[in-house]
């Protein structure tokens, strides 16, 4: 792992997003909560969320971060047939919580993807990507 000890301890914070396409069909059962394995949104909302916390023993030489809030978004595209998922980490610390937020995002989308697969096995998770990035020394990073 870097070192990060002499770093200063600031507010950081990233927001990372994906999205999950998929049949119309799959879409309508996600919108109206009818899905065999429940609410489809609400449940990959918390694995979002858990799996931020757990970033760091997924990803080899990640420190571990006092997250102070993890918050994980829905915004569900008809026209698309898709759901875009927006996933914020915090924390004050000398490391920022860029991974912490991207993996949220890709476990929340892993997640509606198991919890239709049984009707949509061709659901696409793209463009899973950092789109804002505050604190520590390098400053703000904002995507495309």
């Amino acid at each position: 792992m870097v070192d990060v000890g002499a770093k200063a301890s600031t507010h950081r914070v990233a927001i990372a997003e994906g999205r999950i396409t998929m049949q119309p069909a799959t879409l309508a059962l996600i919108e109206s909560g009818t899905a065999k394995k429940g609410d489809v949104l609400g449940v990959a909302r918390l694995a979002g969320i858990m799996a931020a916390k757990k970033t760091s023993d997924l990803i080899p030489l990640c420190h571990p971060i006092a997250l102070t809030r993890v918050a994980v978004e829905f915004m569900v595209d008809a026209a698309d047939h898709s759901v875009l998922c927006t996933a914020t980490a915090e924390c004050m610390g000398q490391t920022g919580v860029e991974m912490e937020a991207l993996t949220a995002a890709s476990v929340a989308l892993l997640t509606i993807y198991d919890m239709c697969k049984a009707v949509d096995r061709g659901m696409v998770v793209q463009s899973v990507q950092l789109r804002e990035k505050r604190g520590g020394k390098s400053g703000v990073y904002l995507g495309d």
